[in-house]
């Protein structure tokens, strides 16, 4: 394992305390929050922290073993880096930070249509590893021209569905972090309050779609770009457009946003190898359910598709909350974003290292050998 660790900040909370202070208020309310109130926000980490665990201290000295095998990889630790749009708005360069990062330590890194690095670019630092995530858009052609690219280069495509519209964010409206963005003066001010972000942002450049850039039409002034954007990229899909996806894709499928029964068993009988159980940390419906509560509806069909889950989970503890409550994988966002906007290009692998650290440390306590055993930990 990957030793290298800052002792200042010994938990995502800590990383997220010294993120707020190194990157403009604009940037860290972009990453940190949520729609509307920001109810389902909270919830998913504080429902999923009423899940108990049960120790056995009898039950000998267990050596744990996180090694997780998903896909037909194993991985280092039962987690990933899950897709963030516009990373290099948070720290310049965070993507490749994060995919490098991953890769090291063996753990999945997911790219997100929408951010700030190309597939191309991804795939070189992980040798063909990463994950895509697809934002489903309008146009078939398009659609085909993206999937083209992520075929040559990622074992994975994870087909996006909680987007059939833009979430209602009260602090990117306010911070003109919509579509069409806007520079305010207020937001100006908080940029000369972060020299270290601007110098950076200035050095490595201002933040693009960089896989979307060989079809955004040229010279767009950024009204004509968010229009294209909000045209080009809603989200909305359908039976027939997963099964399209799964007839073009040899690879293997994965969609996440699923939360019922019902698309569930839709999406098993298409053939999709996975789902991923999200709300889209709390970004899309704040009415919705907790994550965890989500995952119970879906347990049933674990026999014939995989089962994982993001949303939420924001340490080793939550990790292993989340295996017992029957998630066979788990995914964060925000706890490596924090990580990176706090210590720049060393806060991927500190991140993940706090991560195995205290997962390691929860599956000692708990006399837990491996990851797939911990079901067995649960209170009922």
């Amino acid at each position: 394992m990957d030793t290298r660790y800052n002792t200042n900040y010994p938990s995502v909370d800590y990383l997220r305390a010294k993120a707020r202070k190194k990157i403009p208020g604009f940037a860290f309310d972009y990453l940190d929050g949520a729609c509307n109130e920001e109810i389902n926000l909270d919830k998913n980490t504080s429902e999923l922290r009423e899940v108990e665990l049960l120790p056995y201290y009898l039950s000998g000295n267990k050596v744990p073993d996180m090694k997780t095998e998903l896909f037909g990889h194993v991985y280092d630790a039962p987690f990933g880096i899950a897709p963030v749009g516009l990373q290099g708005l948070v720290w310049p360069g965070a993507t490749e930070i994060l995919a490098k990062a991953a890769f090291e330590q063996n753990i999945p890194f997911c790219l997100s249509t929408v951010t700030t690095s190309s597939i191309e670019k991804v795939a070189e630092l992980t040798e063909g590893r990463a994950w895509f995530q697809l934002y489903h858009p309008q146009e078939d052609d398009l659609r085909d021209k993206i999937l083209k690219r992520a075929a040559d280069n990622c074992p994975v495509l994870v087909l996006l569905s909680d987007v059939p519209a833009f979430g209602y964010r009260s602090k990117e409206i306010k911070n003109g972090l919509s579509m069409p963005p806007r520079m305010t003066l207020h937001n100006v001010m908080q940029i000369m309050g972060r020299p270290h972000w601007a110098i950076k942002t200035l050095l490595h450049g201002t933040p693009k779609f960089e896989t979307l850039l060989p079809y955004i039409p040229k010279g767009m002034n950024m009204h004509h770009l968010g229009l294209f954007m909000n045209k080009t990229f809603n989200g909305k899909l359908n039976l027939d457009k997963v099964a399209s996806l799964r007839d073009k894709w040899k690879g293997k499928l994965v969609i996440k946003g699923i939360v019922t029964e019902e698309d569930t068993e839709k999406v098993v009988k298409l053939g999709l190898d996975g789902i991923i159980v999200s709300n889209h940390g709390g970004r899309q419906l704040d009415a919705a359910e907790s994550s965890v509560h989500s995952l119970q509806r879906v347990l049933a069909y674990k026999d014939k598709i995989k089962v994982m889950i993001d949303s939420g989970l924001r340490s080793g503890p939550d990790v292993a909350r989340a295996m017992a409550s029957g998630a066979e994988f788990t995914f964060m966002g925000r706890s490596f974003m924090y990580g990176v906007g706090a210590l720049g290009a060393s806060g991927g692998t500190h991140t993940i290292n706090i991560l195995k650290n205290q997962l390691r440390q929860v599956m000692v306590q708990l006399g837990c050998e491996s990851t797939r055993d911990f079901p067995n930990f649960i209170v009922k």
